[in-house]
C-alpha cells in the first residue's frame, strides 16, 4: 500500500534529482562539437541529441497532461508545456543544442516549483487524460508522477551510456549522489 503523504517529499527530491541529473548531462553533452552529438550511435533514438529531445518531448506531454488537472499544476508556464502539434514521441522540437539546453532549465525549474506545491490531495485524485493514440486514460495522479521520473531516469541512463561511448565520463549520476551533495554544499 502506497502512502501519498511521503510521495509528497518523494516527488520534491525527484525534481531536484532530475534537474542536478540534467545539468550533468548536458555539462557533458557540450563537450561534444554538434556533429558528434547528432551522430547516430544505434541508440532507440539514435543520437545523443535526439535522446536528449525525445526527453523534453515526453516531459511536454506528461506536463501538459497535469496542468490540465488543475492546481497545483496550473502553475506550469504555458511555454514548458506548449508542444505543438504532436508528431511523434521523436518529433524533433530543437535542433540547436544551447537553445534546448536551456528549454530544459527552464522545465527543470518548473518541475522544482511545481513539485514544492505538492499535496497529498493533488497526487491523491484521479488523473484523467487521453494518451497519444487518443484513449481515454484514468489513474491516480501519483502514478502519473512516478512514472514521469522514473522515465527520465529511464532515458538519461541510455544518454550516459552514449556519453561514454564518445568518450566523455559524465561523472557519478546515482541518486544517493544528490544526498552527499546537499550535504557538502550545507554552511
Amino acid at each position: 500500500m502506497t502512502r501519498t503523504a511521503d510521495l509528497t517529499d518523494l516527488y520534491r527530491w525527484m525534481a531536484q534529482y532530475n534537474r542536478w541529473f540534467n545539468q550533468r548531462l548536458y555539462e557533458a553533452a557540450a563537450r561534444l562539437d554538434d556533429a558528434e552529438r547528432k551522430r547516430d550511435r544505434g541508440a532507440y533514438f539514435g543520437s545523443l541529441h535526439a535522446t536528449l529531445n525525445h526527453l523534453v518531448v515526453a516531459d511536454k506531454l506528461w506536463l501538459g497532461r497535469l496542468r490540465d488537472q488543475g492546481a497545483p499544476f496550473d502553475v506550469l508556464p504555458a511555454e514548458v508545456v506548449h508542444l505543438g502539434v504532436f508528431r511523434g514521441l521523436d518529433m524533433p522540437l530543437f535542433d540547436d543544442f544551447e537553445a534546448m539546453r536551456a528549454h530544459r532549465d527552464a522545465m527543470d525549474a518548473a518541475i522544482e516549483d511545481v513539485a514544492a506545491r505538492l499535496t497529498v490531495q493533488a497526487v491523491s485524485r484521479p488523473m484523467r487524460y487521453a494518451n497519444t493514440r487518443g484513449e481515454a486514460r484514468e489513474h491516480p495522479t501519483w502514478q502519473a508522477l512516478s512514472h514521469f521520473f522514473n522515465h527520465q531516469t529511464h532515458h538519461r541512463g541510455q544518454v550516459t551510456t552514449l556519453l561514454m561511448q564518445a568518450g566523455i565520463d559524465p561523472g557519478v549520476t546515482d541518486l544517493i549522489a544528490l544526498v552527499n551533495v546537499a550535504q557538502t554544499s550545507r554552511p
